[in-house]
């Protein structure tokens, strides 16, 4: 996957995202589940932008990471949404499921970047 599907990729994510969390019921914690879900899940794809205006590798390792770390809090608040009984976790699985493929993605490419610059190549 090159760099602009994978931007589309996280964007549609994002969008997916913002769709559920306008669907939550009204409640307090819906309120804040659903825009944890957005600021994290949008955050995603924005930083991975960033990553791809990296400067250098260690640039770009350290904007990969924090991509890494706003999937996995997108995948955290999905779980929040399913065990507070919010959604079903058969209506997002699908959600989840993209969402872990994304990270495992992201995890894969850090550690190729990492072994990457362990061999001094900048």
């Amino acid at each position: 996957m090159n760099a602009d599907e994978f931007k589309a990729r996280t964007q549609k994510l994002a969008l997916r995202i913002g769709r559920l969390a306008d669907a939550l019921p009204s409640s307090r914690s819906a309120d804040i589940y659903g825009k944890q879900l957005i600021r994290s899940s949008s955050s995603v794809g924005a930083n991975y932008r960033a990553v791809c205006r990296a400067k250098s590798l260690a640039d770009m390792i350290n904007k990969l990471k924090i991509v890494e770390e706003e999937a996995d809090e997108t995948l955290y608040w999905l779980e929040l949404v399913t065990e507070s009984n919010l959604v079903p976790r058969e209506r997002i699985a699908d959600l989840m499921r993209e969402t872990n493929e994304i990270l495992s993605m992201v995890v894969a490419s850090l550690r190729t970047l990492r072994k990457k610059k362990s061999k001094g190549t900048d």
